[in-house]
């Protein structure tokens, strides 16, 4: 419905997510609705539902349905969004590296980032988490080490 429709048909649907994003993001309809909605519509048409998910980052990339909206978003999205979302998780890209489904966004930031975005997750990954070097702690992470592997 959301694809065959002209996205100004659709603005009173985008209207009524403004506040009520995190629990649609979190559900797993409500998921793919804002997916559509993101893929489809024009960023000016939906850049409050981004500020919401931008603002959010931090607990959706840990949800199980909602770290798939933060990867559309850094799939589809403008490189200013890219941006917002890795000052979001700067500084926990490890932990993140380590979730089960925090570490796909991982691997989308890197895929999708700006080379000067992607060298922040590099630094990173360089430094020392837990008193170790934080590459070795990823590397032996059976999440982390695909992290590693698409960084490379």
């Amino acid at each position: 419905c959301i694809e065959r429709s002209a996205p100004a048909t659709i603005q009173f649907i985008v209207d009524d997510f403004i506040g009520q994003v995190v629990p649609l993001a979190t559900h797993p309809y409500g998921c793919r609705v804002i997916q559509r909605i993101l893929e489809y519509c024009g960023h000016s048409q939906v850049i409050n539902v981004l500020n919401e998910i931008v603002e959010s980052t931090r607990d959706l990339v840990f949800d199980q349905y909602g770290n798939y909206v933060v990867q559309h978003v850094l799939e589809h999205g403008q490189q200013d969004d890219r941006s917002n979302i890795l000052m979001r998780v700067r500084g926990n890209l490890v932990a993140m590296s380590q979730h089960k489904f925090a570490s796909n966004v991982v691997e989308k930031l890197l895929q999708f980032s700006s080379p000067d975005s992607r060298h922040v997750l590099l630094e990173e990954f360089t430094g020392e988490s837990q008193g170790q070097p934080s590459i070795l702690i990823m590397m032996r992470d059976a999440y982390g080490n695909y992290v590693i592997q698409k960084a490379l």
